[in-house]
């Protein structure tokens, strides 16, 4: 029986990626959310269909609570059940407010955008897929995906929310992982370094080839280096036994003590 899995942000890039790969690879009926780009998920869920899966499309704002519960619970009443959920949804910019864009002048509403994003979205919709997975005896996967900078901080492009974000959801990631283990549920989660998608393209040649000197194997990631990642902890026989892991696929940059200072983009999820 195929499987059900949710993929929020999975409108273009690592999401988009993940939605299609679980359609094509094992034919899993795709859940797709999107909140800026229709079009993208549109796009997405024509392309899964192609392997004569089922696909729903969700959009809003995975940082409301009332719209993840509503999402889950539809998603469970039009497929029976969920069995994997990949909180991809994430993203950031740098701090507004004053010419520095420092902590100092950071307008609070940008710090309470940022956690409901990349911490609190994944919160709300792992409580509820949770809740389904137990009540209906589902060996269910969660799969967080982190960051790099969930580890080491990212000074140069003034992202402090999005760290400690992302630094939160690796303590969720573990803390739920050994709350649910007991239910045969797992809750792993991936950290990407710099990975190349669309946002590459708004810097220059030699923008690249300077991010790129500071990755140890000397060059971004690509998503399909990325996404299998995601499917192995999404396998239900493969990880039996892992349990709150964060699993760090970023070329060696979290090995390495220069990222710190390193001014390259991010990926960002829809």
């Amino acid at each position: 029986m195929a499987r059900n899995i949710l993929v929020t942000g999975s409108s273009h890039g690592i999401g988009a990626g993940c939605a299609i790969a679980f359609a094509r690879d094992e034919g899993a009926n795709v859940g797709i959310t999107c909140n800026k780009c229709p079009e993208g998920a549109e796009q997405v869920a024509a392309e899964c269909a192609k392997y004569g899966v089922k696909t729903k499309i969700y959009a809003g704002d995975v940082g409301c609570h009332d719209h993840c519960k509503a999402m889950v619970e539809d998603f469970v009443a039009t497929f029976g059940k969920i069995d994997v959920l990949v909180n991809n949804a994430g993203g950031a910019l740098q701090i507004p407010g004053g010419p520095k864009g420092e902590f100092k002048d950071m307008p609070m509403e940008y710090w309470d955008s940022q956690m409901a994003l990349n911490l609190n979205a994944a919160a709300y919709l792992s409580r509820y897929a949770v809740a389904d997975m137990i009540e209906k005896k589902t060996e269910g996967r969660i799969v967080n995906i982190s960051s790099v900078h969930g580890q080491v901080t990212w000074v140069h492009r003034r992202m402090l929310p999005y760290s400690a974000a992302k630094a939160g959801l690796n303590m969720f990631t573990k803390s739920l992982g050994v709350e649910v283990a007991k239910y045969g549920i797992r809750v792993n989660a991936v950290a990407p370094g710099l990975i190349y998608t669309k946002i590459m393209s708004r810097y220059s040649e030699s923008d690249v080839k300077g991010f790129n000197h500071k990755i140890p194997v000397g060059r971004g990631g690509t998503v399909e280096e990325i996404v299998p990642t995601i499917q192995f902890l999404a396998d239900v026989e493969k990880t039996r036994f892992i349990v709150g892991q964060v699993i760090f696929v970023d070329g060696g940059q979290s090995c390495d003590g220069s990222i710190e200072s390193m001014n390259f983009p991010m990926t960002f999820a829809d």
